[in-house]
């Protein structure tokens, strides 16, 4: 090949490395991208925990536990719950997991229990279904039927209609004078305070909506109570777990134990992924 890089009987070496530098630039741009997922499917044999958010709430909630699930060796996503519907929510998330290759650990937070739920079904990847604080109905049942006798949310949420302007294109809202009390008692003022004011919140068609699914039925669970829990009354939080036979552990927080316990919430979900081995 060097005769190839001579010039007049003179070998040329900055030809040699411009010829070298576009041979392994091509050799990169041909060769096709794995997926994240996979790639870190490839560096550990632990299962992938995926992180669902509920109403009023969005991914970065699960940043804490994202953090120490990924120091302790686990790939972690946590994708946008939409928030428009049970039915349709539960498909995106349920389309989520057909991507990851491997074991599955699916953590679900209030709603994103009721999703889980649903999206679970028939996955043969996800060993293990973890609820923080969250819904874990039965067929038939919607996330307003499990909310309990003491919730605050019925006299906390407020409408805002969205377009087109439907039945129910409705999107529900904790008022934020409310929203501490209800949602997030343990956290300081100011915190709690901006969480109210970027809340995401669901529409009417997801709280109202009938579960199509019970995942909890076929795959091992686990539950984390909240016990000063004001959005889920605990004792329905109780209700859902004992009827799921999932393994149970109390926290005195409030419906947002994956911020103000997230320690806690990781030892739920280490134990959960460690019962897939």
């Amino acid at each position: 090949m060097i005769s190839i890089y001579k010039a007049h009987g003179t070998f040329s070496k900055r030809r040699l490395v411009v010829t070298i530098l576009a041979i392994i630039g091509l050799s990169l741009f041909s060769t096709p991208a794995e997926p994240s997922t996979r790639q870190l499917r490839a560096s550990t044999s632990k299962p992938t925990v995926v992180l669902v958010h509920g109403a009023w709430a969005d991914s970065s909630g699960w940043a804490d536990v994202a953090t120490r699930l990924q120091r302790k060796g686990y790939p972690v996503f946590a994708p946008a719950n939409p928030l428009r519907s049970l039915h349709g929510d539960s498909a995106y998330v349920a389309s989520i997991l057909e991507t990851i290759e491997g074991p599955i650990v699916l953590v679900g937070h209030s709603y994103g229990g009721a999703v889980i739920s649903n999206a679970a079904e028939g996955n043969p990847n996800v060993k293990a279904l973890v609820y923080i604080a969250g819904f874990a109905p039965e067929v038939g049942e919607s996330t307003l039927d499990l909310v309990g006798e003491d919730s605050l949310v019925p006299n906390s949420i407020e409408f805002r209609p969205f377009p087109p302007g439907g039945e129910f294109d409705v999107d529900v809202y904790i008022k934020q004078s409310r929203f501490r009390e209800t949602f997030a008692a343990d956290l300081s003022r100011q915190d709690a305070a901006i969480l109210a004011i970027a809340q995401r919140p669901a529409a009417l068609l997801a709280g109202g909506g009938p579960s199509e699914a019970t995942a909890w039925k076929t795959i091992p669970s686990w539950y984390l109570i909240a016990l000063q829990d004001n959005t889920i009354d605990p004792d329905s939080q109780r209700f859902m777990a004992e009827r799921a036979g999932a393994h149970i552990v109390e926290v005195k927080s409030s419906h947002v134990a994956i911020i103000s316990h997230p320690g806690k919430t990781v030892d739920l979900i280490v134990r959960a992924a460690r019962a897939t081995d």
